[in-house]
């Protein structure tokens, strides 16, 4: 199973204050930060090190294909399972509260 680290923005500089610092936001990039690029104080660009990029860029496949995938291997389809059967008394059959609007 793969699970993907969130990427957290840890600095906002204008495209005029990157080219002054430019060395110093790759270093920032390289240690795993985003630096996020800004055109009259509006978002562009992101700057994010070659690995970060890399696993943002691997295709995994979809929820949908690794569950048919797996449906598949284990033959789901020919279990002929009844989810009302499996999973009907897991829901609470009392009505909610009375709500006036």
């Amino acid at each position: 199973m793969v699970y993907m680290k969130a990427i957290t923005i840890t600095d906002r500089q204008s495209i005029a204050e990157a080219r002054r610092n430019l060395p110093s936001l790759i270093r920032e990039a390289e240690s795993g930060n985003a630096v996020e690029l800004t055109r009259r104080g509006e978002p562009v660009a992101v700057l994010i090190s070659c690995r970060v990029f890399e696993r943002l860029a691997t295709s995994h496949r979809s929820f949908d294909d690794a569950y048919r995938a797996f449906s598949d291997s284990v033959g789901l389809a020919e279990m002929e399972l009844d989810p009302g059967e499996l999973f009907g008394h897991l829901r609470d059959t009392v009505p909610g509260r009375d709500v006036r609007l």
